[in-house]
């Protein structure tokens, strides 16, 4: 099968791209160029083709497309530790001509260049808002309710993908952490007892692949998640990874206590078409520490350091109160 992948370098992109060069597809990654996207594409030599571009340039993308079966959009500005610089709350006219403007240019790319291929849509659990007071889990027959820029160009761009005339499938994701763990102030936007639910970045990649491969899931909306076992309180989540790479607790005070858009969801249909649940947060948590090795024993030396700087950046800590804005966090792509 001939597939282009955008935003391939990225968290989710590499892991996808592991499972597709498995099954020994022809993959086209598109994405931005620089010394990070370069570094990775080269750990997968010459099972893939790489091709360099700006989802805002309509060339770059009638080229991308050309004699692809199905193309799989990840690219997507996103609230923190965006790969372009730019965030999505920050600057978030700025990030609507990449997620949105570059969503209709691919799909116009497509229905010029490619008529006939299908397009998978990667969108977020970040489109339902805050949702703590309301019984869970979320449901895809749920009206959204978007409060991040973010979300609501994912929102915009799942209609544009659903009135493209063309073959679609959504899939909207629970929290895929990285597994190279970065430590942002971020992580304090989240209440401690949200509720979130964790899904492995390898097993995105796995529901991916499949959905590839299972008619049966095209032209629906699915929830991918880890399923119960990786349900859970924000708390017990961030003891567990901080805990792991020898950081341990931080001052509940310096986390946000107004409701955050993540939550449980009903992951019973994209399990059951996709059969993608396969890891836990303990695997991630193992993943985590193989991939930081060495560098544990030396945050354990520094964590009082490490601790004291990070509080300082914590808006809740510092004013004393939780903070009044909408927050936002990596949690997606």
């Amino acid at each position: 099968m001939n597939i282009l992948l955008t935003g391939a370098f990225g968290n989710i992109g590499t892991s996808t791209l592991k499972e597709l060069v498995k099954r020994g597809h022809r993959i086209r990654c598109f994405d931005m160029q620089n010394r990070t996207n370069e570094k990775t594409a080269r750990k997968f030599g010459d099972a893939i083709e790489t091709m360099w571009g700006d989802l805002r340039n309509p060339a770059d993308l009638r080229a991308a497309v050309k004699g692809q079966d199905v193309v799989i959009h990840l690219a997507f500005v996103i609230p923190k530790l965006s790969a372009t610089g730019i965030q999505s709350e920050e600057q978030p006219e700025w990030a609507r001509t990449i997620n949105v403007g570059g969503t209709r240019n691919l799909l116009d790319a497509m229905q010029t260049d490619a008529p006939d291929a299908r397009i998978l849509f990667i969108s977020s659990i970040h489109v339902y808002g805050p949702t703590q007071d309301l019984p869970a889990p979320r449901r895809v027959s749920e009206t959204v309710h978007p409060v991040e820029h973010y979300a609501r160009h994912k929102i915009e761009c799942e209609q544009m993908v659903k009135n493209a005339g063309m073959s679609w499938l959504i899939l909207r994701l629970a929290a895929a952490m990285p597994i190279r763990l970065i430590i942002d102030t971020g992580m304090f936007d989240v209440p401690l007892n949200n509720r979130i639910e964790f899904v492995h970045s390898r097993d995105v990649g796995l529901a991916i692949a499949n959905a590839l491969e299972t008619e049966a899931a095209w032209g629906k909306t699915l929830l991918i998640g880890g399923g119960e076992s990786c349900q859970m309180r924000y708390r017990d989540m961030m003891n567990d990874i901080l805990r792991a790479v020898g950081l341990g607790k931080m001052p509940e005070e310096a986390f946000a206590t107004k409701p955050f858009a993540v939550d449980w969801m009903d992951t019973e249909e994209s399990q059951r078409l996709l059969q993608y649940q396969t890891r836990t947060l303990a695997d991630y948590v193992q993943d985590t520490r193989r991939k930081l090795s060495w560098r544990i024993p030396f945050i354990k030396m520094f964590r009082g350091t490490i601790h004291r700087k990070l509080l300082k950046q914590s808006p809740y800590l510092a004013q004393g109160k939780a903070h009044k804005g909408v927050p936002t966090t990596q949690t997606t792509q």
